[in-house]
């Protein structure tokens, strides 16, 4: 119990002095603003492409709309990097901020103005996603410029808790004004939240950053994907991450065709779904800091299993109530994921080249899940959404207990042989998080 108390008061002091930083005072509104148009995103996105879907092919224009906006990101990350790695931390958010409102703003006034088809809807939804994996990168790089060594772990959660509580809210919020208005005024919505992030990254200028201590970046020494190479553990992490993704990927389809025509619901019964994960992931997220001291491998493969149970109710009644007690459990479980794997980049990555890690990792990671939805798609024509996430959560529950059964092979190879493998020996050295250097 006392170091319970303890735990709670070292991250109430971090959340304070994070809150009371210049910089970051007046960028995570923006933040928040930018996480809640993205929470709503989750239902227009998806209910936009259902309603101008030719007939028949409602599954197909979903999986590749939701694809397109995250897919490019690995696009970008490759072949915008020379125009974008000089920048600072802030200016990769309001960048990536930048695009999105511009590229969803057109979208917003050509849906509301009935002028909209499907391959113009992925064309532009593919031009937002653009600049995301560095606009995410800049996020956490940010976090590990501006804030000290003990302040990094609530930083990174509270970061990662915006973007969980916005689920709560935007969904539900979504689904009221689509109902009411439609979907394209809530993607203008989600046009405007950027619009917010990116007014007040740009007003954060290198002048003020130095004058609070913010150097600018140098340029690493070696690029994002050596790093990683190097780094065996990290490599095999993004290897797991990204089936994880491509695992879940196909839910995004299957869940918004459940809803609408298997279970012949509305977009707020949609926006409830993901609102009840939401409320989950919040808690998880926030949690994430209890769990800084458990060895991080077992935890991922935990998570993995977990949250493919948490799913099988989905898949194996058309009862909602069910479902939504999965889904939030399945939040839950899920939500201190993106912490713990964080912190093992964070640190395991040279300060100076964190973004470019961290980009790397975004880009490879993001088009695991779009690759999934785009599976997806053509999978819930054939079977239907209901089944298409019962398969999802059952070779999700095979993939965690396969990380579990690995490393539990990889310790006993250990004790048995007095030369360890390479990456056993990454997984040994990167198995222990202390509070000090975790930065989730």
């Amino acid at each position: 119990m006392s170091e319970v108390r303890s735990g709670a008061g070292s991250w109430a002091g971090s959340l304070g002095r994070l809150l009371n930083h210049p910089v970051l005072r007046r960028l995570l509104p923006g933040m928040l603003v930018s996480a809640l148009g993205d929470g709503m995103s989750m239902v227009a996105v998806a209910w936009l492409a259902v309603q101008i879907a030719p007939p028949g092919q409602a599954g197909v224009w979903t999986g590749l709309a939701v694809a397109a906006y995250a897919l490019p990101a690995t696009l970008g990350a490759a072949l915008l990097a020379r125009l974008v790695r000089g920048l600072s931390a802030a200016r990769l958010v309001a960048a990536d901020a930048s695009l999105r409102a511009a590229a969803l703003g057109v979208v917003a006034a050509l849906a509301v103005g009935g002028l909209l088809n499907p391959v113009g809807y992925v064309a532009l939804l593919a031009v937002s996603s653009l600049l995301h994996a560095w606009g995410n990168a800049g996020s956490y790089t940010l976090i590990a410029e501006l804030l000290p060594e003990e302040d990094r772990v609530a930083g990174n959660a509270l970061l990662s808790t915006f973007t969980q509580a916005a689920v709560v809210v935007g969904p539900a919020l979504a689904g009221w004004i689509t109902a009411v208005t439609g979907p394209g005024w809530v993607i203008a919505v989600d046009a405007g939240s950027f619009a917010v992030l990116a007014s007040a990254g740009w007003a954060v200028s290198a002048r003020h950053a130095a004058a609070v201590g913010v150097a600018a970046p140098a340029a690493p020494a070696r690029g994002g994907w050596r790093t990683i190479l190097d780094r065996p553990a990290l490599l095999g992490l993004i290897a797991v991450t990204c089936v994880f993704f491509f695992l879940y990927g196909p839910v995004e389809v299957a869940l918004p065709v459940h809803v609408a025509h298997e279970l012949h619901g509305s977009p707020g019964l949609l926006g409830l779904f993901w609102a009840v994960f939401g409320i989950g992931a919040a808690v998880g997220a926030l949690g994430a800091a209890l769990l800084r001291n458990r060895p991080p491998w077992p935890v991922v493969a935990g998570i993995i299993a977990g949250w493919g149970a948490a799913l099988l109710p989905l898949g194996l009644t058309d009862a909602v109530a069910p479902g939504l007690v999965g889904f939030a459990v399945g939040g839950l479980i899920y939500g201190p994921f993106t912490a713990i794997c964080t912190a093992l980049f964070q640190r395991s990555t040279p300060p100076q080249a964190l973004s470019r890690v961290l980009a790397v990792r975004t880009a490879l990671t993001t088009p695991a899940t779009a690759l999934g939805t785009l599976v997806g798609g053509p999978i819930v024509g054939a079977i239907g959404g209901r089944h298409t996430m019962l398969v999802s959560a059952l070779l999700t529950i095979a993939l965690g207990l396969a990380v579990g059964a690995a490393l539990r092979y990889a310790r006993r190879d250990r004790r048995q042989s007095r030369q360890q493998p390479p990456f056993a020996a990454a997984v040994e050295h990167s198995g222990s998080v202390r509070p000090t250097t975790v930065r989730s």
